[in-house]
Parts: C-alpha cells; structure tokens; sequence
C-alpha cells in the first residue's frame, strides 16, 4: 500500500542556524555518520573485553560486574535526556556526546587500576546514553522535514559501523596495540568524523511537531512519557533485542553443542544474521515508505518467525544456520520502524511535542531488555534447554506481529490503522 505523508514541514530555521543546518538531505547524512560513530564506538569496546579482562587481572565474576557499569550508567543517563533535549534540542546534543563518546574511550584505554576502569565506563556509559535518545530523536526530526523515513538506513550505518570497528578492533589486536594506542587512534578519528557531521544537524526547533515548533521549551516530568502506547511498543522493541543479543551470544553454543557443527561452522549462523539484518536495513526505508510501517512489521515478523522455526526445528547444522540467517533478514528493519513510530507518535500521546521525551522511556525499556536477556537467556537455557529457550522467543516475535498495528503513526495515511489491528 504506497504511502502519501501529509506532514508538514517543520518551521524554517532562522538565524545563524539557516542555511546548511536546515537541509533535511544534509541532517540525514550527518545523522548517519553519528550512527556510523556509535556503532564503530560500541564495537571497539566490546572487542577490546577480552583484552580489559586480561590487562587488569580480571576473574570472570569480576568481568561479569564491570560488564555491567556501562549499560546501568546508560540507563540512568536516559532518564535526564528527555527533559535536556526538550531545553536545548536533540542536534546540540548528539554533536556534543557523539564527540565526547570518542573521546571517552581515551579514559578506558588510559585506565591503569580497576577503580579507574569503572569511573571511565560510567562515563562512557552516561554519555552513550544521552547520545543513544538525542540521535534517535534527531533522526525522528530529520524524517518530520524530509516527509520520508530514514531511521533504517540510520541503523544501517550503526551496524556497518560496529562491523569496521570490530574489524578494526581485531587488527589492533593482531598488530599486537595496546588499548590505549588503539582507543587514541580510533577515538580521535571518530571524534573527528562526529565534529564534522554535527554541523549539518536540524535546529532545536524541529525536535517539536510542525505546529509547535516556534515555542519554546517544555518542562518534563519523570512521569510524562510513560504511556501504554510507548510501553507496548517498548516491550516490543526489548523483544526483538532480545533475540538479537540471543544470537550474538547463542548461535554458536547453539550450533556446536546441539547440532555438532565445528567452531568455525558454528560462527556462521551470526555472520549470516549480521549480513542480511544490514542488507534489510539498507533497504528497510524504502520499503517503510511504501507500504507503511505496520505491514511492514507484521510481514518482517512473519519472515523472523519463520527463520527462528528453522532454527528450533532444524535437523542439522544446515538448515540451522539459514534459519539465523533469515532471522537478521526479519528483525532487521523492526527496531528502527518502532524507533520511528515511538518518535512520531508516542511523543503526542503524551502529551509532550518533543521526541526524545518518548524516546527516552522507550529506550529505558529497550536498553533494559538487552540488560537482562543474557542472563534470563543463560537461566532459560539451563532449565529447559537452549533449543525450547529459542522456541520461548518464537513465541515471543509472534506477539511482536499481532501487535504491528502500534506503530501506526498519524503524520502518514498508510500507516493509519489502529494500534489493535
């Protein structure tokens, strides 16, 4: 069902902020590159853990707390982003911690003592998280004016990201760098690459929908936001980074303990789900376009649902891996959609016109998800198996489907269907 968005363009930018800061085509590549920044950020940290565990004389119950620092940190960071973004906009925000992001990895690499070690990943953590709902919002923003989605090719640049940051990462290790040499290079690069970018970001002004876009700041409450339409999709966006962090972490025990495969066979289940989750984004926002957000829920799902049922019920390796593989194919575009769809809608049905506020909550959901699944994974897993804990999220992603109307957003006529259907 082709779609036709009625929205209209958010007021003009004046001032110093005209000109190249109020280019939607400009903003959706600057927006981008602070994607590509965070993924390839994320990717070279969690690549240099084993290396952290190492130099600081870690046991594994001492890595598992450390592991924890970061997103706790995040999560409490995402609580304050709603209310700043509202004062001072999501552009100036993710200019600054993208930037500064970089920068923090310049105190995990220096770290030369445990305690020092977690006061660096609480401030990386507190940042990421400021940065996490300020770009979201932002791209929210860039959508309002570009009157198109672009939050899956966002995604998309995180995930290509966090792709050459590993690589990067395993470089650095083979090369035999310190973390400090590896996190000064890549940090300043980055740094770099974020400073540019985020001066072709929206003004303030487009943070709030088109009619409220020449008022000015709103005041938020820690209760504003926290709606049953933003929880709904909340839970919906903590399910599907529940199965993905299942197959990052699972696929290979999966395959090599259940079905036998040798190492090096079982790492193809992830690589096959991580190429085809960043094809289907690449393509994700054309096909958000048109045919609208809750067809294209239900349909990924569907085709998620399948890949997960080749999985559980695979009679080998073989058709086990293809199962991973279509399963990135499905899930690829669902978290960005509902990113969209909590940015466009959910922020109304608050009551508030700013994005971030609901981007904020849902992100605390999300983020807590991803928090909790190894563990509640690890748990499931022992007590039933891992093949019947696979089969639990199968179940899981139809939920996902039936609900696909949520992301119903009212700024475009092929998405206006009820949130029930």
């Amino acid at each position: 069902m082709p779609e036709h968005d009625t929205s209209p363009t958010p007021a003009s930018p004046t001032g110093a902020s005209a000109g190249a800061r109020g280019e939607p085509t400009a903003a959706r590549w600057a927006m981008a590159a602070i994607f590509f920044v965070n993924g390839m950020i994320m990717a070279s940290y969690f690549v240099r853990v084993p290396s952290l565990k190492v130099e600081h004389g870690l046991t594994e119950g001492q890595l598992g707390l450390l592991l924890i620092v970061m997103p706790v940190s995040a999560l409490l960071s995402m609580q304050l982003a709603g209310n700043l973004t509202a004062r001072v906009g999501s552009a100036w925000i993710a200019r600054v911690t993208a930037v500064g992001l970089s920068l923090s990895m310049f105190g995990i690499g220096a770290a030369d003592s445990v305690v020092y070690l977690v006061l660096a990943l609480v401030v990386f953590g507190l940042i990421d998280g400021l940065l996490d709902v300020s770009m979201n919002a932002q791209a929210v923003a860039v959508e309002r004016a570009a009157k198109r989605p672009i939050m899956n090719s966002c995604h998309a640049a995180w995930s290509i990201g966090a792709v050459i940051g590993s690589s990067f990462g395993g470089l650095a290790m083979r090369l035999e760098w310190s973390i400090a040499q590896h996190y000064l290079l890549a940090g300043a690069f980055l740094a770099l690459v974020a400073a540019v970018a985020g001066r072709w970001t929206l003004p303030a002004g487009a943070d709030r929908a088109p009619e409220q876009a020449d008022k000015g700041s709103e005041r938020v409450g820690w209760r504003t936001g926290w709606t049953g339409r933003v929880v709904l999709l909340g839970a919906m966006g903590a399910t599907v980074l529940l199965c993905e962090g299942a197959i990052g972490n699972w696929s290979g025990v999966f395959l090599h303990e259940d079905h036998g495969a040798p190492l090096a066979v079982a790492s193809t289940g992830y690589i096959g789900f991580t190429v085809l989750q960043v094809a289907g984004r690449l393509v994700g926002d054309r096909l958000h376009e048109r045919y609208g957000a809750p067809a294209l829920v239900r349909w990924s799902s569907a085709i998620a649902i399948l890949g997960m049922a080749l999985v559980v019920f695979g009679p080998s390796p073989v058709p086990v891996i293809a199962g991973f593989t279509v399963v990135g194919a499905g899930v690829s575009v669902l978290l960005p959609v509902v990113f969209s769809a909590v940015g466009h809608s959910g922020a109304s049905d608050s009551g508030t016109h700013n994005a971030a506020v609901a981007l904020s909550r849902f992100t605390t959901m999300t983020y807590s998800g991803l928090l909790m699944g190894p563990a509640v994974i690890g748990w499931l897993a022992e007590w039933i198996g891992l093949t019947w804990t696979l089969g639990f999220l199968l179940v899981l992603m139809v939920g996902v489907m039936l609900n696909a109307g949520a992301t119903a957003t009212a700024n475009r006529e092929s998405e206006k269907e009820s949130p029930a259907a």
